[in-house]
């Protein structure tokens, strides 16, 4: 090996301690030369006699908020150092990333509660290997004067650990004290502030049942007392959310036992630096913080701000919900806050450092995610190959948006649902933030062929303003080609996609088809039978029509009237069904959820997407293991019939043992289904996605029936299986068609 090298290393090795771990080797090793920043990631000039092993450190030994992906190594000139220096950034055209934001590390955490250390209680500790990235950066690359600490200059004590390559805080660009950082103030209703310690002041007055506003990385938590029952209806009340589940932050794993069964995988989670909301089987019931479901989500503290509230008061149960008023984005400004959450919060518990980047809690179960932001995002994607730069821009609910870089996709923090102009605006500034901070000028704009979406609107937009293509992919294939691109899949695979009602490549309403998809090709083989939607869009809220459709699908139409006879509109979706009229048939498997909810007397009415479903799969839970109804399915030229199952459910008087049974045999046929393509097309492996793919007894029996017919199952991993990952697939598909 050359006595000099000059060494590249990509990834995210930017404000994650990598130049001074990089110092620290090549002094131990006796090197010189220098180490620095630039757009791509990090240049290293090395010159010595150790060169291999330090070729061999830089992967193992790199520190842990890092990710390397290639280290390229050339002979360099050898120019003569007498020492090694880290040198100043240089610019250029970004290449790298920024890191996610993580949870406050054990060495912080020592000194924020040590009385002797300068930082003793300091609400904003940081160091190079924990707290926050994304959510305060405006551009690469990543130094202090472009994040929002930049208005913070260093006292002299912060300055000398920042210039000194020995110190954990060496460029660490959020570092601050008490004397240079910022400060905490906690405000009435009124916006008044509040006299005394704001953190004790916090604590009493949660104590005392009011509903706190607090800031934190990626916007504002409204928090109350998870354990007393009034508050919680209060909050419900306020913030006009009925039945949606609320989170629940505790101290540690051991409270966090208390009220769910965690497990290793649990613990594993909610102790990660990423500090995601884990869901978890509830072991005690919290009254109005997740009523009727199985499951409650769980969270431990991430932030020092949370660390101190906890550290003071071990016993709390926080409920922790995303303060976003009637549906809208993540409140993230401190007059916002007092604008958006007048009448909801009272008290706020505010800093005076900007959140640049809006960005919600993660939630995780199991292996997979709910919904993918805090904490993972702006993580890249690796994408089997290179593709054309591409700007994908997601559906209309749970969106995110997609950007490609060469073999890399980066898909944002969740957005949300694009049904009110606040969060269509925050979609437009997440994809502004992400072009920009990426540094990538699309070739491509990939949309849903939804007309009507609102991002389907922007791309339009966005391409012809640049004179570039937009290029429509169809719901589920994008759902499908997600996994496939997540997995690094190019071969041809069976598509299991199950979901809500989206735009058919007909033009009609699918829901749950069979697909053959190999890349930018997908045909359809085959869908579940229709069902017809009485009333249209109103059927999806009213879980009651769906299970009437069900009954005129069995020829029982005139069982409508008697069996919803409290139901007022039941005579007219009777003669709705009879007459076909304002009843578009649709194949969603979403439905069929639905329809069984109506049918077992579950739920009539959904006050949110999804609700019906998650009851019925908590019952079915609660019940245990059921065989599936041997004759509970008809297959007829790619069609999948449930009628026979929806006959048998219809007399069911156990609720809880017609969920069982519906999710067993659902499985089941959607097992048979696919095998049966698989003996068609020869292709083994199946991809599955859709939201109703979040269902965990749908999703385990459905593994568990295809391995045992020897096909391999494809999930979603890296994102939700959700619209929460349509991004990913609009663009992998619109790349590989480029």
């Amino acid at each position: 090996m050359p006595e000099a090298l000059r060494i590249r290393v990509t990834g995210v090795v930017q404000g994650v301690g990598f130049r001074p771990f990089v110092w620290r080797l090549a002094h131990d090793l006796g090197l010189k030369g220098w180490v620095k920043n630039d757009a791509a990631g990090v240049e290293i000039h090395a010159e010595g006699k150790a060169l291999d092993g330090f070729i061999a450190r830089l992967e193992s030994e790199a520190p842990p908020l890092s990710r390397i992906d290639a280290v390229v190594v050339h002979a360099a000139a050898h120019e003569g150092h007498a020492g090694f220096a880290i040198v100043e950034s240089t610019g250029g055209r970004v290449s790298t990333a920024i890191g996610h934001d993580t949870a406050t590390c054990a060495a912080c955490l020592a000194e924020l509660f040590d009385p002797a250390n300068r930082r003793y209680r300091h609400p904003f500790i940081t160091c190079t290997h924990c707290g926050p990235r994304y959510t305060v950066t405006r551009r690469l690359p990543y130094d202090r004067p472009q994040t929002s600490l930049a208005p913070f200059p260093l006292c002299a004590d912060c300055q000398r650990e920042y210039t000194d390559p020995a110190d954990r805080r060496f460029h660490a660009e959020t570092t601050c004290c008490p004397n240079c950082g910022p400060h905490l103030q906690l405000l009435d209703a009124a916006g008044r502030p509040i006299a005394g310690d704001p953190i004790a002041a916090t604590l009493e007055l949660l104590r005392a049942g009011r509903i706190v506003a607090i800031k934190g990385l990626g916007g504002f938590h409204l928090a109350c007392d998870a354990t007393n029952a009034e508050t919680v209806a209060a909050l419900r009340a306020r913030k006009a959310r009925e039945e949606k589940p609320f989170a629940v932050m505790v101290a540690d794993v051991e409270t966090a036992s208390r009220y769910a069964k965690v497990g290793a995988g649990g613990t594993a989670l909610l102790q990660s630096a990423e500090r995601p909301i884990v869901l978890l089987e509830k072991r005690i019931e919290l009254p109005g913080v997740a009523p009727g479901l199985a499951e409650i989500g769980l969270m431990l503290p991430a932030t020092p701000i949370q660390f101190l509230l906890f550290h003071d008061a071990p016993e709390l149960a926080l409920v922790m919900t995303s303060a976003n008023p009637h549906g809208e984005p993540l409140v993230t400004g401190n007059d916002e806050a007092l604008a958006r959450l007048a009448g909801i919060a009272d008290a706020f518990l505010l800093h005076d450092r900007e959140i640049v980047v809006r960005c919600d809690d993660s939630v995780r179960r199991g292996s997979g995610f709910i919904r993918r932001a805090r904490g993972y995002v702006p993580r890249a994607i690796k994408l089997p190959h290179a593709v054309p730069a591409v700007l994908a821009v997601g559906g209309w609910f749970k969106n995110t948006v997609c950007v490609t870089r060469g073999d890399e996709a980066f898909v944002s923090q969740h957005v949300g649902d694009l049904d009110n102009a606040a969060a269509c605006g925050f979609f437009e500034e997440t994809v502004a933030h992400l072009l920009a901070i990426l540094d990538v000028e699309p070739e491509i704009v990939a949309h849903d062929l939804h007309p009507d979406f609102h991002s389907t609107r922007f791309a339009a937009a966005f391409a012809a303003q640049r004179g570039i293509p937009a290029i429509g992919v169809q719901h589920h294939h994008a759902h499908i080609a997600a996994v496939c691109a997540e997995h690094g899949v190019m071969a041809p695979v069976l598509g299991l996609a199950l979901d809500g009602v989206v735009l058919g490549a007909d033009g009609t309403a699918w829901g749950g088809e069979l697909l053959r998809v190999e890349g930018a090709t997908c045909e359809r083989l085959g869908h579940l039978r229709p069902l017809a939607l009485p009333g249209g869009d109103v059927a999806a809220r009213e879980p009651w029509r769906m299970a009437a459709s069900a009954l005129h699908a069995l020829g029982r139409g005139d069982e409508i009237a008697r069996r919803f006879a409290d139901e007022p509109a039941a005579p007219t979706v009777t003669q709705m069904l009879a007459r076909g009229l304002n009843s578009p048939p649709t194949s969603s498997a979403g439905r069929l959820f639905d329809a069984v909810a109506g049918l077992l007397g579950v739920r009539r009415r959904q006050s949110f997407e999804g609700q019906a479903a998650m009851l019925l799969e908590g019952l079915g839970a609660r019940h245990g293991e059921a065989a599936p109804l041997s004759d509970g399915w008809r297959m007829q030229e790619g069609v999948l019939d449930l009628l026979p199952l929806f006959a048998y459910l219809e007399d069911c008087e156990d609720a809880s043992a017609g969920a069982a049974l519906f999710h067993a045999t659902f499985a089941a046929a959607l097992a048979d289904w696919a095998a049966a393509a698989a003996e068609r097309t020869g292709i083994r492996i199946v991809a599955a996605a859709g939201g109703c793919l979040l269902n965990r007894l749908l999703a385990a029996a459905l593994r568990s029936r295809l391995a045992a017919r020897g096909l391999q199952l494809l999930e979603a991993r890296a994102l939700p299986p959700n619209d929460g990952g349509l991004s990913l697939g609009q663009a992998w598909v619109a790349g590989r068609g480029a």
